[in-house]
C-alpha cells in the first residue's frame, strides 16, 4: 500500500506566491517518478510538472517560467513551487507518484489553490 498526501494549497491574490508540498510513504520500493497534475472546475485533469528519478523535467506551457518542481528522490519527497500566480492557476492540484516495478501510479487526494483578489 502507498500513500501520498499533499499540503499547501490556500488563497493568493494574483501575483502572489505559494509552496506545494507531497510526500510519498508505505511500500516504495523504487521511486520512478513524481508530478503535479491540476483539475480547474468545468476542465478535465491536466499535467502541471513532472520530475523524473534522474532529473529530468516538464512543464506544461502556461505554467513555464513561474513555476518550479524539486524532489528528494530518497526521501519520496517533491514541491512546486508557484510564483506569479494567475487566476487561471485556481485549481486543485494533485500529486502523483510512479513507484516500484511495475510502474504503479498513485495520486493524493488534492490541495485546493484559489488565486483571486
Amino acid at each position: 500500500q502507498v500513500h501520498v498526501e499533499e499540503s499547501g494549497g490556500g488563497l493568493v491574490q494574483p501575483g502572489g506566491s505559494l509552496r506545494l508540498s507531497c510526500a510519498a510513504s508505505g511500500s516504495i520500493f523504487r521511486l520512478h517518478a513524481m508530478g503535479w497534475d491540476r483539475q480547474a472546475p468545468g476542465k478535465s485533469r491536466e499535467l502541471v510538472a513532472h520530475i523524473t528519478s534522474n532529473g529530468a523535467i516538464r512543464y506544461t506551457d502556461s505554467v513555464k517560467g513561474r513555476f518550479t518542481i524539486s524532489a528528494d528522490i530518497a526521501k519520496n519527497t517533491m514541491y512546486l513551487q508557484m510564483d506569479n500566480l494567475k487566476p487561471e492557476d485556481t485549481a486543485v492540484y494533485y500529486c502523483r507518484a510512479l513507484v516500484n516495478d511495475a510502474k504503479e501510479v498513485y495520486w493524493g487526494q488534492g490541495t485546493q489553490v484559489t488565486v483571486s483578489s
